[in-house]
């Protein structure tokens, strides 16, 4: 074993939980079978050049029917935490009313099997496959939705509480609005700028809705999954600061403050006023046991041109090393990040867990069968540095879970992006577990043997 993993498990508490992710359409396939009903992610891949490479999350990794391998999988690697998806349309095909008891059945099974293995489920509820039927009656942007989901989270939790013990009620509540309603590059695919703001509003009361339904279920530990990021400006130009700003405000602060603190910015206030009702911010304001951190990359932005639909734009974050999709690898961001946001909400913030981290390398079996994906090696290594960092400077961060466990469908990329420590072949479903995955279990493996001897 390399003195890298040894004195990176060092530095890592003894009950920190090392783990890792998936999302129901990213992996599960079957869409149409044991009573599934469509989701919006179905419809938006049938239309032609939604998806890069016109695929489809139909088959998948084929998960539903090899999730026995694919939990196998985890048992070898060792990782005690797992989470993942329940995908809406198996449980309630229409998004309302009868329960599909093969839908539960499904994660029932999934579950037991997690904890004969000795891994530690997280279910999140809303990972972006929308039932369609409700977004033929507005989606998000209706608050009825809203509804549907606490009955939603209350049919999963009376199911699964006894057994799963972290729950997240919404996966990213920001990327939904922006890439689903805003830009559209995302499913439902709809345009609709600044109109798209109801939507985050919603999905917070939503989330609300939903915590409340699962601790009345029985569940005694729930967070949150939001993607953050630092907001860099594009220069010192005072347009370009007070772009990022507002862009700060957007991604971050709209879903921080709205679940912590229960309240919005003052610029969001004046935006959002007519669709918030009496007790919404009290409903958002949940309490939490844990607030999960998505995190993959900075985002540099500048004023856009006065003409443009939007008043930010992106711009390239230079001088850092890039991954595959093209993200820049910034690992001091995290740290960043981790650190700024406990000096920033101090008492509200309950203990930290970076819930995704990974990114996307395209390296698959040589001759000999092996994946030599170094590159991804020193990315989780790189980050869970920055997280030992951040704890030794006095943020409580409890756990991080590697994105992904095997590569699976990437959402508007189709399968031209990898992000598992597991290669898929898609075409014959077999799975290799690729040189990061050893990495991360010799790791696991050293930090358990270390905790064990503390």
């Amino acid at each position: 074993m390399g003195d890298r993993v040894g004195d990176l498990a060092g530095r890592f508490p003894a009950d920190f939980r090392f783990g890792t992710s998936t999302a129901a359409y990213q992996i599960e396939g079957a869409v149409a079978v044991d009573g599934r009903g469509p989701s919006v992610w179905d419809t938006f891949c049938a239309h032609p050049g939604r998806i890069v490479d016109g695929s489809s999350g139909a088959t998948a990794c084929d998960h539903y029917h090899r999730w026995r391998e694919d939990v196998a999988l985890m048992r070898t690697l060792g990782a005690t935490g797992y989470r993942f998806s329940v995908a809406w349309p198996r449980i309630q095909p229409t998004g309302s009313g009868q329960v599909n008891a093969a839908g539960l059945d499904f994660y029932d099974r999934l579950v037991d099997d997690l904890l004969e293995a000795g891994i530690r489920p997280m279910a999140t509820l809303f990972h972006w496959d929308l039932p369609q039927a409700l977004e033929d009656d507005g989606g998000w942007l209706n608050r009825a939705t809203v509804d549907r989901f606490a009955d939603y989270a209350a049919i999963v939790g009376e199911r699964l509480a006894d057994r799963v013990a972290d729950w997240v009620p919404v996966n990213e509540p920001n990327v939904i609005t922006l890439m689903g309603y805003a830009v559209g590059i995302h499913a439902p695919g709809k345009s609709l700028m600044f109109d798209a703001l109801p939507v985050g509003h919603h999905l917070l009361v939503a989330h609300g809705r939903a915590v409340i339904a699962l601790r009345a279920a029985g569940a005694t530990s729930v967070g949150c999954a939001n993607n953050h990021a630092p907001i860099w400006p594009a220069s010192d130009d005072p347009a370009d600061i007070g772009a990022a700003k507002l862009f700060d405000t957007l991604w971050n602060g709209h879903y921080m403050e709205g679940m912590l603190l229960g309240r919005y910015a003052d610029e969001l206030t004046m935006l959002l006023e007519p669709h918030v009702r009496d007790g919404d911010f009290a409903t958002m304001r949940q309490p939490l046991d844990f607030y999960g951190v998505n995190y993959y990359n900075p985002m540099r932005i500048a004023a856009a041109d006065e003409t443009a639909e939007l008043p930010f734009e992106f711009r390239e974050v230079l001088g850092y090393p890039v991954t595959d999709f093209g993200w820049p690898v910034v690992p001091d961001a995290l740290r960043e990040w981790l650190i700024t946001f406990r000096a920033r909400f101090r008492a509200a913030v309950p203990p930290i867990v970076v819930t995704e981290s990974g990114c996307s390398y395209a390296a698959g079996p040589d001759e000999h069968g092996i994946v030599d994906d170094h590159l991804r090696v020193d990315y989780h290594a790189l980050h869970l540095t920055a997280v030992a960092e951040a704890i030794e400077r006095g943020v409580d961060v409890r756990g991080y879970y590697a994105w992904s466990l095997i590569d699976n469908f990437e959402w508007a990329e189709g399968y031209t992006q990898r992000f598992g420590l597991v290669h898929v072949d898609y075409e014959t479903q077999r799975r290799t577990p690729k040189r990061s995955f050893t990495w991360y279990a010799d790791l696991v493996a050293e930090h358990a043997r270390r905790s064990a001897g503390a």
